[in-house]
């Protein structure tokens, strides 16, 4: 998962335009630094994930992940043009919490084992 969060922030800083076509195209540009911000962001906390040397740092990588996507599902789905874009945003972002949340349970429950 900290791998695939890493491309999405790759992707962010790409091509930042996304973010705002998929909340409000109307305004998609007004989204182009937040979309950055989260590049930056997710790079950041997957580098942990990623190369982290302890179980304690990757599972706290993890969990500062799902905590995030959780915040930018409230934040942008408050911003959506429309009940459309709303259910895309928090499937999404939610989606991506899960995802997040399955890796660390299965990782703990992996540690536990070996």
């Amino acid at each position: 998962m900290s791998t695939a969060t890493a491309t999405y922030g790759v992707y962010a800083l790409a091509n930042p335009r996304h973010l705002g076509t998929a909340v409000d195209a109307k305004h998609a540009e007004d989204y182009d630094l937040l979309a950055q911000i989260f590049g930056v962001r997710d790079l950041a906390i997957s580098s942990f994930g990623v190369t982290g040397r302890s179980e304690h740092t990757v599972a706290t990588a993890m969990r500062i992940r799902i905590i995030c996507d959780v915040g930018d599902a409230v934040l942008l789905s408050a911003r959506a043009r429309d009940d459309e874009a709303r259910a895309m945003v928090l499937g999404v972002t939610l989606g991506w919490a899960a995802l997040n949340f399955l890796a660390l349970r299965l990782d703990r429950r992996r540690a536990k084992r070996g």
